[in-house]
């Protein structure tokens, strides 16, 4: 595939990546399933900061795009034939399994992003502002409520049927085991450990390698196979 990596300076670049790869990719491949769900939040924060909802602007765009820019990075991996970190793995791996479904994806793919990657945006924010976690506490909160709000959304919409199936169908058992406010919380303890960790940079590296492990672990339990 052809190379798409480059610098990201606004959320309009994170915009136009995005929708490079959906015109890229199948639409019933994971990652496309994922990049979908992903463009419509980043769409949403978008809104949100030319209606001035974020108190402080600078921080949020920064917030944004050193966030997407870890997922990119994955995406550039795989397409230059390199691994990717291991919280990404299993959707590249499982992509275009049968008999994973949509919501899956999404998940899978939210798992990894906020799990790991959201940690890291946060200590890269603080070094490209100069500032500590606490000064993005309050941007950090607001992506972090559209995100929840949306959760329920995109499981509506990627679980069609009366409900009635829906509790009976074991995708609603499987994903109701993994929750995006849990994840964004311990992702906001995570930041604010490596961010004290700075000056141990041996320390901070095998405390994100151990994350990286462990979101891949949950990754792969939620992309398990399912009947139809």
């Amino acid at each position: 595939m052809a190379q798409y990596e480059q610098v990201l300076t606004s959320v309009d670049g994170v915009i136009s990546r995005m929708r490079a790869l959906d015109a890229l990719l199948p639409a019933r491949d994971g990652v496309a399933v994922f990049n979908r769900v992903y463009l419509a939040v980043t769409q949403a924060v978008d809104r949100r900061i030319d209606a001035g909802r974020f108190e402080d602007t600078r921080a949020a765009i920064a917030l944004d795009v050193r966030f997407a820019e870890h997922y990119l990075a994955a995406v550039d991996a795989v397409f230059q034939e390199r691994r990717p970190p291991a919280c990404w793995r299993p959707l590249f791996q499982f992509r275009r399994h049968p008999g994973v479904r949509p919501l899956q994806f999404a998940l899978a793919g939210i798992n990894a992003h906020i799990g790991h990657d959201l940690a890291l945006a946060v200590v890269d924010t603080c070094r490209t502002l100069a500032c500590e976690p606490v000064d993005l506490e309050d941007e950090f909160d607001r992506v972090g409520d559209l995100l929840v709000s949306l959760e329920e959304r995109i499981r509506e919409e990627l679980t069609p049927g009366p409900e009635l199936l829906r509790i009976a169908d074991p995708l609603t058992h499987l994903v109701g085991a993994w929750s995006l406010e849990r994840a964004r919380d311990a992702a906001w303890t995570t930041a604010r450990a490596l961010w004290a960790l700075r000056r141990l940079p041996d320390v901070a590296a095998e405390l994100t390698e151990r994350l990286d492990t462990a979101v891949g672990f949950a990754g792969r339990m939620l992309l398990t196979p399912l009947p139809d």
